[in-house]
């Protein structure tokens, strides 16, 4: 009987799964890793498709952006935008994983001043060649290089160029340690800049603290807490709300590439997969990636290049507003 009842719970949980759009912007804790987090906001929202844009450690807590329904189709917009980090270093000692996690592997009584520390951020801003942590997803002829390392092989990983737009010293609380913020581009490990520091400063260092603030355009005002979402669900659940509060439109990771309004013909055709070519004084300037409208609805993302809309991912939101939406199922 209990068999039977386990079978028939999750066959009710797979008919109540939902068409949801839209974007949520978790504030992960601490000690949640970015795979349980989708787990747990597709759960809440019975959503057939969820994935996150951008993993987050479990040491790590702050922005988690996480895609359902056909957001997921904007998810490489996101994950090549920039992002923000607030983070501190430990001085003092460097682990093998580069942050609290590891087994300490060297030790130095040296400890930077915050002189020596904004004296030292230009290396380290603009383009600079960096190696990831031998802890991290990074693949080794198939392998993860965290995997090769808990075995205990020895990795080793080649530098390669990565963007930091800003660095900055927040604070430096005591001898021990320094409070940096840094906006970087896509593949930046700030584990390993705090690593590099500590080398370049003779004390060694590590990151104890780390709190992601920003991905692309989803900011600290666009997060919200694990709590807040499951009072929100329990809400909805007596009738008191709608869990649709919480979500962001799809669009809202275009942000950053230009919106272009066509008609419903035009629509039609593209909705298709077919090329249209725009005419007349009205036919757009420029060339590039665009995302595409009709009567406000988000229609494709395409590429523009003189008057030619190709697209490339046409999106599957027929009946409803544009907007973030829950579509029962």
């Amino acid at each position: 009987m209990q068999g039977e009842r386990s079978r028939h719970h999750k066959k009710q949980f797979k008919r109540n799964k939902r068409d949801v759009h839209g974007w949520v912007v978790l504030d992960k804790p601490v000690g949640m890793t970015s795979t349980h987090a989708v787990s747990v906001i597709k759960r809440l929202f019975s959503a057939r498709r969820c994935g996150h844009a951008g993993t987050l450690d479990p040491l790590a807590s702050g922005a988690l952006p996480i895609a359902m329904g056909e957001a997921t189709k904007t998810v490489p917009f996101v994950m090549d935008g920039r992002k923000r980090y607030v983070f501190t270093v430990c001085w003092g000692e460097e682990r093998d994983t580069d942050d609290a996690e590891g087994r300490v592997a060297a030790t130095s009584a040296q400890r930077p001043t915050p002189e020596a520390i904004r004296a030292l951020l230009p290396a380290y801003t603009g383009t600079i060649q960096q190696v990831p942590p031998r802890y991290s997803a990074i693949k080794i002829e198939g392998e993860r290089a965290y995997d090769l390392a808990r075995d205990g092989e020895t990795v080793e990983l080649a530098a390669r160029p990565v963007e930091i737009a800003r660095l900055e010293l927040v604070d430096a609380p005591d001898a021990d340690h320094a409070v940096l913020e840094a906006e970087c581009g896509k593949g930046t490990y700030v584990r390993s800049l705090a690593r590099d520091m500590g080398r370049a400063l003779g004390c060694y260092g590590y990151v104890s603290a780390l709190r992601r603030t920003a991905v692309g355009s989803f900011g600290e005002e666009a997060m919200i807490s694990l709590d807040k979402l499951e009072a929100l669900c329990h809400r909805a659940a007596a009738g008191e709300g709608s869990l649709a509060d919480a979500l962001m439109p799809v669009e809202t990771a275009l942000d950053d590439i230009p919106a272009l309004a066509v008609s419903r013909a035009d629509a039609a055709r593209l909705s298709r997969g077919q090329a249209v070519l725009l005419r007349g004084r009205d036919a757009p300037n420029f060339s590039g990636s665009v995302y595409v409208t009709v009567a406000g609805q988000l229609l494709a993302l395409a590429d523009l290049d003189h008057g030619e809309i190709v697209p490339k991912r046409v999106f599957n939101l027929a009946g409803l507003t544009g907007r973030a939406a829950v579509k029962k199922g």
